[in-house]
């Protein structure tokens, strides 16, 4: 009776482990060759013609978008030159954290073996930041120049990080990047002391503290 259930509870696990598998591959594949992220007119003029939601249309496009491989840059800049500085921060910076929750879950549901063949040549990255990782850890994963978002969601998902450490982490680390951008995207549309003066304490904020962040990796592997 107990080798019954046992091979139930088994055959299911892999029953919905495989159906994500699939569903996620799938969506990853045709995302990344058949969806462009319009140019920045283009995506201003489409979110604006939705008049009061248009920021609700936003925000789902960037969390859409944060899920797949596509870089969230443009979604960003366009933030800033439709919202400003501070509202375009704040709706840029809510998609990009359902999306890079979204991945976090669909890693957990597929798997670390799928998910890791998945991730291709940003697998052996990702293991090397987040196997075992903590809070700083995980910032010091999301803070790394030239390792984009999604690796870091699925990896985080696939290796079991607890929920409440990636969203903390992804919430502080994540939020000088998102800033940032959409600072450069108002300050190119509205060139004011204002946008000008976020655009240099964003820009400044991210680099020291992906300095501190890199730092902090490389004495925790000495020791």
């Amino acid at each position: 009776m107990n080798s019954d259930e046992k091979s139930d509870g088994f055959s299911l696990k892999s029953t919905i482990s495989l159906v994500t598998m699939v569903g996620v591959i799938g969506l990853l594949i045709w995302l990344s060759f058949n969806v462009d992220v319009p140019e920045p007119r283009v995506l201003r003029e489409m979110i604006q013609g939705y008049g009061w939601a248009g920021w609700l249309v936003f925000i789902g496009i960037t969390a859409l978008i944060a899920i797949t491989p596509i870089p969230v840059t443009i979604p960003a800049l366009v933030a800033g030159s439709l919202y400003g500085a501070i509202a375009g921060s704040l709706f840029s910076f809510v998609g990009v954290l359902i999306g890079s929750w979204l991945g976090y879950w669909l890693a957990r549901l597929t798997g670390q073996e799928v998910t890791f063949k998945l991730l291709g040549h940003h697998g052996d990255t990702v293991k090397k930041y987040l196997s075992n990782a903590g809070f700083l850890a995980m910032c010091t994963a999301r803070l790394m120049p030239g390792l984009p978002y999604w690796p870091v969601n699925y990896g985080a998902g696939a290796l079991g990080i607890n929920q409440y450490t990636f969203l903390s982490a992804t919430f502080i680390a994540t939020m000088p990047g998102q800033v940032s951008l959409v600072a450069l995207g108002a300050f190119l549309t509205n060139q004011t002391f204002f946008n000008g003066l976020i655009l240099v304490i964003a820009w400044i904020v991210v680099l020291v503290s992906t300095w501190i962040s890199y730092r902090y990796w490389r004495s925790s592997r000495k020791n």
